[in-house]
């Protein structure tokens, strides 16, 4: 394997890794939001 061969392969399989660790982190905040929503509603005044 030649070393261009070599750099094209690591750039896919570097690129494809950041998207799926990028989906993936997308899921997992999708489901945290899903687990713990935004409450709505006048904010209490603590003063």
């Amino acid at each position: 394997m030649d070393n261009w061969t070599f750099g094209l392969t690591m750039l896919i399989v570097a690129g494809g890794g950041t998207f799926a660790t990028l989906v993936l982190l997308g899921f997992v905040v999708d489901l945290l939001k899903r687990i713990f929503p935004l409450a709505t509603g006048k904010p209490a005044d603590d003063r």
